[in-house]
């Protein structure tokens, strides 16, 4: 076990490891809660206005849909350093965990909302227009039929960009955003110690399994099909 020890006898794995463990989960929590806050119903505006939607405005589906494309288009590295100047003015600095919240969300909502458009589309239209004939607002509709029927597919969505925001927040370690990915590079690659770049891939790759597992087990307690 002397290979163990020595790992251990590693102050970037013993005490840097552990804190970068929970700037990563720290980002990816908040990031996934304000790209579900915002991407939700950005998403259902998409299908209710689109072509078939319960109230299709083609003029706001095209300016939404042409900005979440755009959105989608940026590479993550870039959007950081475009919001760069946002981030600063919101959260008073572009460096550690807190200030990459705001891109990760940013570059994550337009995908998210994407999936939740695709799941909407897969809701059987019949049952969107049963509800209407019995007289359900549109908003109740959407609540009640279009979001409880595209649950498991919103839940396995959702699993998706969660796991696409783990590996984002790597690459806000690239520019300062601290976490895993600010580990394996400042300690691993720029002092080129593969003990502590291989442990942080190894911890960002158990994050993403324990995410899939729990989103898989989440998707199929809500499918009643």
């Amino acid at each position: 076990m002397n290979w163990w020890n020595e790992l251990l006898a590693n102050p970037a794995i013993s005490e840097k490891l552990p804190e970068a463990t929970l700037e990563t989960l720290g980002m990816v929590t908040f990031a996934s809660f304000w790209t579900a806050l915002v991407g939700l119903p950005l998403g259902l505006v998409l299908h209710a206005t689109g072509k078939g939607g319960t109230r299709p405005v083609p003029v706001l589906y095209a300016v939404l849909s042409a900005l979440v494309n755009i959105g989608r288009a940026i590479p993550f590295i870039i959007l950081i350093i475009l919001l760069i100047p946002v981030t600063r003015a919101v959260v008073g600095t572009p460096l550690g965990w807190q200030a990459a919240v705001l891109p990760l969300a940013v570059g994550a909502v337009p995908f998210y909302a994407r999936l939740v458009e695709t799941s909407a589309r897969e809701v059987a239209p019949g049952k969107i227009e049963a509800a209407l004939m019995v007289g359900a607002s549109r908003l109740r509709m959407t609540g009640g039929v279009i979001v409880r029927e595209a649950l498991p597919s919103l839940i396995a969505g959702f699993t998706v960009t969660v796991i696409a925001l783990v590996g984002y927040s790597a690459m806000a370690g690239a520019v300062g955003g601290g976490g895993l990915g600010f580990l394996a590079i400042t300690y691993g690659y720029q002092r080129f110690d593969a003990a502590v770049m291989f442990a942080a891939v190894i911890v960002i790759l158990a994050i993403v399994f324990l995410i899939q597992f729990l989103g898989d087990r989440a998707a199929r307690l809500v499918d009643h099909r």
